[in-house]
């Protein structure tokens, strides 16, 4: 295997997804080419709030997907997600990385939801300026419980794969999709999957807010196939028939009312948090919103969500950004935006 491919294994809470990038540059640097991309659909259960709850059920699918997709090394970039993850903003005194790190669970102790032992705990730095106690650096801790990681990791691993790196799925949706003309402007980036939302708000490239919210697109199918006594696939269809914001006939209007239930209070939490942002940082107001995740493809949604935030709101599409080898033609996805969190995985090899 060339040096150079990097895949990113995406674990979600209904599917797997896993894509292999080659980089000109090395591992994470240069032009990227989309080579390889597969996807299973995971049984009900193997994953519970975003976290494995049945590592074994999903190793199986992932010896499948290796099988199916016939990646050219098991090294994988793997990401977390969910609302046990702790992302926030911390300013702390300037030290050499290393040292810094090592120092981080008797800085962060009092802050944090969980005992500090049972924490895994990263800080990545946006800055740093002269204060009136010294030099300042200016960042993001990200603080995930050990079971969190483990659980996954200990799928991965009994899948015959080996885990290089643990990434943070927020960070890696800014990977892959504030690059260009977005890197340079203030993007909000909503990918809305299974069972969470995940948030994370970047000014020129760099993260400054992230929050993941528990509300997905299963949710709203669950609502519609509770309120109209139909199986779950069922749902899933007149889910997408219906949308959101649509005149529907009177036969539909008790499934309209599920959806709406549900999409109005993910879109109000989704507004809360720009909200939030956007009064802690004066003069940094969002520029745009990219909608990404198979939630997010629900008809309606974006204008919804545009509507509600008083924001242009588009599709993500990380594809965008990379060449695509004949060899993964006919592997994608009907939508690139399903591609966002494991195409940023890979690039997060070079971070």
């Amino acid at each position: 295997m060339a040096k150079s491919h990097v895949i990113g294994l995406d674990i979600g809470s209904t599917a797997v997804r896993a894509v292999e990038l080659m980089f000109s540059g090395g591992p994470g640097k240069g032009a990227a080419t989309l080579v390889r991309y597969a996807e299973l659909p995971l049984p009900p259960g193997a994953v519970q709030d975003a976290e494995v709850a049945e590592p074994e059920t999903v190793a199986s699918v992932l010896r499948e997907l290796w099988k199916v997709g016939r990646f050219s090394t098991r090294d994988v970039i793997i990401g977390v997600g969910n609302p046990r993850v702790v992302v926030r903003d911390l300013d702390l005194p300037w030290m050499p990385m290393a040292q810094l790190r090592a120092a981080l669970p008797f800085q962060v102790q009092e802050l944090l939801p969980m005992p500090v032992e049972d924490a895994l705990l990263d800080y990545y730095p946006t800055g740093e300026s002269e204060t009136g106690t010294g030099r300042t650096l200016h960042g993001v801790l990200v603080a995930a419980t050990r079971q969190t990681v483990r659980s996954n990791v200990m799928a991965v691993e009994s899948a015959g794969l080996r885990p290089q790196m643990v990434d943070l799925n927020a960070f890696a949706l800014l990977r892959s999709l504030a690059r260009g003309e977005l890197a340079e402007q203030v993007v909000a980036i909503v990918d809305v999957g299974a069972r969470v939302t995940n948030v994370i708000v970047a000014a020129r490239g760099v993260p400054r807010f992230a929050r993941t919210l528990p509300s997905g697109g299963q949710d709203v199918t669950d609502a519609v196939a509770g309120h109209l006594s139909i199986a779950a696939l069922e749902a899933e269809k007149l889910k997408r028939e219906i949308g959101i914001g649509f005149a529907v006939p009177a036969e539909l209007s008790a499934g309209a009312n599920a959806i709406s239930e549900v999409t109005r209070g993910l879109v109000e939490a989704v507004r809360n948090t720009f909200v939030y942002y956007q009064g802690n940082n004066p003069g940094a107001g969002i520029d745009v919103v990219l909608l990404t995740g198979g939630g997010g493809h629900l008809p309606g949604l974006g204008q919804y969500l545009s509507t509600a935030s008083r924001l242009p709101v588009a599709f993500g599409d990380p594809l965008v950004h990379v060449k695509v080898a004949g060899t993964a033609t006919g592997q994608l996805p009907a939508s690139g935006s399903l591609m966002a969190i494991p195409m940023g995985l890979a690039y997060g090899v070079a971070a």
